[in-house]
């Protein structure tokens, strides 16, 4: 296994290298098909999503190249392609990061998690929901990686509280023969889980012996894969509930941001999108689809028996959920009692999102209004909360200590410092974000966009609302296999350009596809959360995608009927906005003379 092992490293460092030396030769064609600065530009997005969905460099370093690539090739100058690393949108991102920190560090996320598990139950189909609740809950604020590897070890001890140690399905087959060799040998059955027999074998004809043990193999299959199947819906329900979670807040994931970071790149008078009006949106679909999918995960595993919901359970049910209950209360109470620092942080992290969502929130005037116009961004809200972390004491202060002279000088520790920050905080995502915005930039200053735009005619007769859906559709797909970061970064100027030939508001398609990207629900290779929870070994690749395509399709349809009704008045999705139009009309004047260079190009060819 070891040589095997070191055999496909070697596989993989041989086709990273192929990679990385052939993607460039191989794209060649593309400079010489188009116009210079379109094709260059073209060449350098064509390569970066090649690195990206092949991962030949890791993600953060692919998205450093344009800093070197657009100032060579003559795309953009170096001072307007460094900027858009650190926009402030960035930082809006950096500052959710920052307070994730601090959540994580004082385990105020654990406390929380314990909490609700408490309040729903423990019946499995409660459990499942309340891992739903509390994991989409979670992924609002700290990333989805971070809310599923916190979350599955509290699911683990209350499975094994439950159902006992489970190692893999083979245990249960070798389980059944060794029952089977037993009944052979000694004439006995063993008693099941769920259902208990008098063990009588007197009078007892051999015929007979042979039904009950028959029924009694039965039975014990038929509790092994309740088992099996509530372990199954417990692990897989909390990746899912993540990647939901994340969509409800503009700092949940990455592709959020990115579509308000190229938003103000492409559409610098657009202002309806902010944190507010997207947790107006978001939030109620996230509801939505997070019950459909508990539905559906419970009806799938177990959770919910829609033939026996009136059966009685049986006592060995009823005192394994006890089991649960202890393990949760147990659990909850290792953490002591509420601390001072968990006090203060749960206060931060409510203003957080109290002033970030009512900084601007468009129905009524918001706080950012006593304010000059366009100084308050959500940024400017975000690192004012986090900058207080760095420096408000974590134990409570003692006011006699000011009077008293003979009290020791010792320093106290803050909430957060900037070694548990440098340590914790993913640096690369910030750097992947402005690879994105490097992306858009170049997109839009190289008359890339235009170009793209003019070969998007053919679908300017497919409705909006099947618009919506396709594009939903495709990008979901595509994000099975690739980075959603690299995803919207790749979809996104398209769509803003087909909105325009559609002469439709841009976020009507800009949004689904943001959204559509963190709907990746059937490989283990689609998200990081799906990763950690198909390496636990009892979730199996068909298990994903079997119960990941009703997941995709019903994230379609919800996010196509959101996106026609309460959508509709939050975005002004209804009208053609002057801030779309402004660049319509920019990008109109100026494909003309680039078809002509187009022309002349391939006719040079």
């Amino acid at each position: 296994m070891a040589a095997l092992g070191a055999l496909v490293k070697k596989a993989w460092s041989v086709r990273r290298f192929v990679v990385l030396l052939c993607a460039p030769l191989a794209l060649l064609p593309v400079l010489l098909s188009l116009p210079p600065k379109e094709g260059r530009c073209l060449y350098v997005i064509l390569l970066m999503a090649l690195y990206w969905c092949t991962e030949a460099l890791p993600l953060a370093v692919t998205a450093l190249l344009p800093i070197v690539l657009f100032p060579f090739l003559g795309i953009l100058p170096s001072n307007k392609v460094c900027p858009q690393y650190f926009l402030d949108t960035n930082f809006l991102f950096l500052s959710g990061l920052i307070m994730a920190s601090a959540i994580e560090e004082w385990n105020l996320h654990r406390r929380i998690a314990l909490r609700v598990l408490m309040l729903v139950g423990v019946q499995p189909a409660r459990l499942i929901l309340g891992m739903m609740l509390t994991t989409s809950f979670l992924s609002m604020w700290l990333s989805n990686t971070a809310s599923t590897a916190m979350m599955l070890p509290i699911a683990n001890a209350i499975l094994k509280s439950l159902f006992g140690e489970k190692d893999t399905s083979k245990d249960m087959n070798r389980e059944n023969e060794e029952n089977k060799a037993s009944l052979q040998q000694n004439k006995l059955y063993t008693v099941p889980t769920e259902m208990q027999f008098l063990a009588s074998t007197e009078d007892k004809d051999l015929t007979e012996e042979k039904e009950v043990a028959s029924d009694v193999l039965s039975d014990l299959k038929k509790e092994e894969e309740y088992k099996t199947n509530i372990w199954k819906g417990f692990l897989i329900s909390i990746p899912y509930a993540a990647s939901i979670g994340g969509t409800a807040t503009l700092t949940g994931t990455a592709p959020n941001l990115i579509l308000l970071g190229q938003l103000k790149s492409y559409f610098p008078e657009c202002d309806v999108v902010n944190f507010g009006s997207w947790f107006m949106f978001a939030f109620p679909l996230m509801l939505i689809f997070l019950l459909l999918g508990w539905l559906w995960i419970s009806i799938l595993y177990g959770g919910i028996n829609l033939r026996g919901w009136r059966t009685k359970k049986s006592n060995i049910r009823v005192d394994a959920e006890a089991r649960a209950r202890e393990v949760i209360k147990e659990d909850y109470q290792k953490l002591g009692p509420t601390k001072f620092a968990e006090q203060a942080i749960f206060f931060f992290f409510c203003m957080f999102a109290i002033m970030l969502f009512s900084r601007d929130p468009k129905f009524i005037p918001g706080w950012a209004s006593l304010f000059a116009p366009g100084f308050i961004s959500d940024a400017v809200t975000g690192i004012t909360i986090v900058i207080i972390l760095f420096f408000f004491p974590s134990q409570k202060p003692s006011f006699r200590w000011w009077f008293d002279l003979k009290a020791p000088n010792t320093e106290t520790q803050p909430l957060l410092t900037w070694r548990k920050a440098q340590e914790t905080v993913p640096w690369n995502i910030i750097l992947l974000l402005g690879g994105g915005f490097a992306m858009a930039k170049g997109c839009e200053e190289s008359g890339l966009s235009v170009w793209i735009g003019g070969r998007l005619h053919p679908l300017e007769g497919v409705p909006p609302p099947v618009a919506v859906i396709l594009i939903t559709i495709v990008i979901a797909l595509f994000t099975e296999f690739a980075s959603n970061t690299a995803t919207i970064i790749i979809f996104l100027p398209v769509l803003a350009e087909l909105a325009i030939r559609l002469k439709v508001n841009p976020l009507y398609l800009m949004i689904p596809g943001t959204i559509g990207c963190s709907y990746a629900f059937m490989l283990p290779v689609s998200t990081p959360p799906n990763s950690i929870a198909f390496s636990s070994g009892h979730l199996m690749v068909k298990d994903m995608a079997r119960t990941g395509l009703l997941m995709n399709l019903m994230g379609v349809l919800l996010l196509s009927l959101a996106m026609n009704t309460w959508a509709k008045s939050i975005f002004q999705l209804g009208t053609f906005p002057a801030w779309a139009n402004i660049h319509a009309e920019n990008a109109t004047s100026l494909l003309p003379a680039v078809e002509n260079v187009t022309l002349s190009a391939l006719n040079k060819i």
